[in-house]
């Protein structure tokens, strides 16, 4: 399997007409969608890509300029990225991590 990391993109267009963002989301998230070489999870505060670096990196270049290609003119891009080279690690294997601490 090849070296995977786990990245977390907010992308967030400024000036909008509106302040609901959820169109924008939406078409970025079918970038991560269309990349079948990438595992990607939608949370309530950013898309969460799993899969080769320079893979991650790319969707994320191109998930930014999604909201220019709709008009937008100003657009604030965060990217954290967990390259964990100790040992493989899964969106699934860090919530489980969690989760084993937490009290029931």
């Amino acid at each position: 399997m090849e070296k995977q990391v786990i990245a977390e993109i907010k992308v967030v267009p400024l000036g909008t007409a509106s302040t609901s963002v959820s169109h924008y989301v939406a078409r970025c998230l079918d970038i991560a969608k269309q990349a079948k070489d990438v595992e990607h999870q939608l949370t309530a505060m950013g898309t969460i890509l799993q899969g080769p670096l320079e893979r991650v990196l790319e969707l994320a270049q191109e998930m930014h300029q999604v909201p220019f290609t709709l008009g937008v003119k100003r657009v604030l891009t965060t990217i954290n990225i967990d390259d964990r080279r100790d040992k493989p690690a899964t969106m699934e294997s860090k919530v489980s991590a969690v989760n084993k601490h937490v009290a029931h």
